[in-house]
């Protein structure tokens, strides 16, 4: 696909799998230490912001963290939600983030198929701190988003982009979604956008890798 002899599609679950429960041991230490991650704070500061301008309160009774890895949205969040439930496809990484005793729940299974599991009207928040980087197409995990959001609820997640349209796979292998593409699929999965920022959260090759911070609520 990155050399542009295959047609962008969704990588294998396999192959995902197999990344990040390699990569569990070692993923917090990498991440923070090596590429100076910082999603997790990006987005907190993004929900605080939004809540401010929509004049709510930043507490939530049930988050949904998509893509939890080890745990360090929740970890960032503290107590500003009652009940955390993760959802990653690795193992590895669900064991890590249940030995920080911050979840109430956690299912290995991908994010749609997690969403998919929550009752309608069930979370007040949704989070995914570059989880969808790995997908291409988002418009069925912001559907599922809006279905699963409490009125008033809040979608907050970052990706990587480029200048360009569309969706594309970028250098580092993960996808990188276009600013135009993000805008219309939060409109048609009925979801009001609040605010989109550019923003990086990593360093890859001792440069910022170009990304967006994205929040949105539900009528």
């Amino acid at each position: 696909m990155r050399l542009g002899v295959e047609d962008l599609s969704a990588m294998p679950p396999g192959y995902v799998r197999a990344l990040f429960d390699q990569y569990a041991p070692r993923f917090d230490k990498t991440l923070v230490n090596d590429l100076d991650y910082r999603g997790p704070a990006v987005l907190l500061k993004a929900v605080l912001a939004a809540r401010h301008a929509a004049k709510l309160p930043a507490h939530f009774k049930r988050a949904i963290d998509l893509g939890c890895g080890t745990g360090l949205v929740a970890r960032e969040f503290g107590s500003l939600a009652d009940e955390f439930i993760g959802v990653d496809l690795s193992s590895g990484m669900i064991e890590r983030a249940r030995d920080t005793g911050l979840y109430a729940r956690l299912d290995v299974m991908d994010m749609l198929q997690g969403l998919q599991a929550e009752s309608d009207a069930s979370a007040n928040l949704v989070i995914a701190a570059d989880a969808f980087v790995y997908v291409p197409e988002l418009d069925a995990l912001l559907v599922e988003t809006a279905r699963v959001l409490t009125p008033q609820g809040l979608l907050a997640f970052t990706v990587e982009t480029h200048a360009g349209k569309g969706v594309i796979l970028g250098p580092g292998l993960r996808y990188a979604h276009g600013e135009a593409y993000l805008r219309k699929a939060i409109a048609d999965a009925g979801l009001t956008l609040c605010e989109i920022t550019a923003v990086s959260t990593r360093i890859e090759a001792n440069e910022p890798v170009p990304g967006l911070v994205v929040t949105a609520s539900k009528a």
